[in-house]
């Protein structure tokens, strides 16, 4: 698997080098963000680790540049701590996000759960809810407001996490079973990173984000996909 790294410190690419090397990825390096945009293009990576600070070109940036044609898994890794920082960088496209400074083992991970590929099994591969229609066969959703749809996108991990929801309508999925499914049995304990990427999904999905009718929290528990409200939305039409 070939991973392309972008930073600007080259002791983090060297250190990163050797590391991810010795486990036998592929590495491929950028010292700038548009080195990294024309790495990314000449060497075709199947993941994607950036810093948010770079010259020419930040991180920000770069997730934007790559989002307009490919989807290849972005993993930011950052100094920046902030929850500010890490929802532009969600916004913008990124897959997951690890601040520095990092344990090898928390980063290998994330690469692990970001190059993990699971299918929706026996599934309906196609469920509506809200102003949502979702195809997890294709990885499409189109979400129409007012007779205008539009498409959304989502992220692998936003991905997971709603597959995990929707297959299991109705029931709750506990915070400890998605965080070991998505991030691996070392982060049962991430809950406040899980209810990031929820506030995202909803934020995509839901009709009132702050007013959720389909992805639900149940309080100190977990979340669980509520098919109920497509039944009542029905019957008030």
């Amino acid at each position: 698997m070939k991973i392309l790294i972008a930073d600007d410190d080259p002791q983090i690419l060297r250190a990163l080098k050797i590391t991810l090397g010795a486990r036998g990825y592929e590495i491929v390096t950028a010292a700038d963000g548009v080195q990294a945009l024309d790495r990314a293009i000449a060497e075709h990576p199947d993941l994607i680790m950036l810093d948010l600070g770079m010259p020419n070109m930040n991180g920000v940036e770069v997730i934007q540049g790559l989002r307009g044609w490919s989807q290849v898994p972005i993993l930011v890794v950052s100094g920046r701590t902030g929850a500010a920082e890490k929802v532009e960088a969600l916004d913008a496209g990124a897959d997951d996000y690890v601040t520095k400074p990092f344990s090898i083992d928390e980063l290998l991970a994330r690469i692990r759960a970001l190059t993990r590929r699971t299918s929706t099994g026996d599934e309906e591969p196609v469920t509506a809810f809200g102003e949502a229609t979702v195809d997890f066969s294709a990885k499409q959703i189109v979400r129409t407001r007012s007779s205008l749809a539009e498409s959304v996108r989502l992220t692998p991990t936003e991905w997971r996490i709603l597959e995990l929801l929707v297959q299991n309508p109705g029931r709750l999925v506990t915070r400890e079973d998605l965080l070991t499914e998505v991030w691996g049995p070392h982060h049962t304990k991430d809950s406040g990173y899980l209810r990031l990427y929820l506030a995202q999904l909803r934020k995509k999905l839901e009709p009132v984000p702050s007013q959720p009718r389909y992805l639900l929290t149940v309080a100190g528990m977990g979340y669980r996909f509520s098919p109920d409200a497509i039944d009542q939305e029905a019957s008030e039409a």
